[in-house]
């Protein structure tokens, strides 16, 4: 990836929506040019996809929280994240080093949702312990930039 693609990719994460032309004018490039670095982009995977950005708060999912996930012996990434998948308060889940073994990110509609997933994680056969911390306010989120 050279200096003129992470231009192009800075570009798409300020507005994805922005036109070949529009993205052209700010990289010096023709549209068709723009097009087609874009789609080597999204074959190299450098690109995985478009996306439109939803406030949660707004589709009624406001209250999160992280939770340190702690397992019963050694359990691979791929078995952890199996376990974790039909649980639909879980919009993201990491492994991590330290005491716990994954770090959860969990979203639902209020605290009372929050608990009933919580104990729904807590109950599955591969957790043995977790520590959880209730999201108070987003201070900063940002989405990743190639010219940081």
């Amino acid at each position: 990836m050279n200096t003129i693609d992470q231009r192009i990719v800075s570009c798409l994460v300020a507005n994805a929506r922005a036109s070949y032309a529009e993205i052209g004018k700010v990289v010096g490039l023709s549209a068709p040019a723009v097009k087609r670095r874009v789609d080597r982009l999204l074959e190299t995977g450098v690109l995985r996809g478009f996306t439109a950005v939803v406030d949660p708060e707004a589709l009624g999912w406001g209250t999160e929280a992280f939770v340190e996930v702690t397992c019963n012996g050694n359990i691979t990434p791929a078995r952890i994240r199996a376990r974790l998948e039909p649980l639909p308060e879980v919009v993201a889940a990491y492994t991590v080093s330290g005491a716990a073994d994954a770090i959860v990110h969990l979203r639902a509609s209020d605290i009372h949702h929050l608990e009933t997933a919580l104990e729904r994680l807590r109950g599955l056969e591969i957790v043995d312990r977790t520590v959880s911390t209730v999201v108070l306010s987003r201070l900063l989120e940002r989405p990743p930039s190639p010219e940081s």
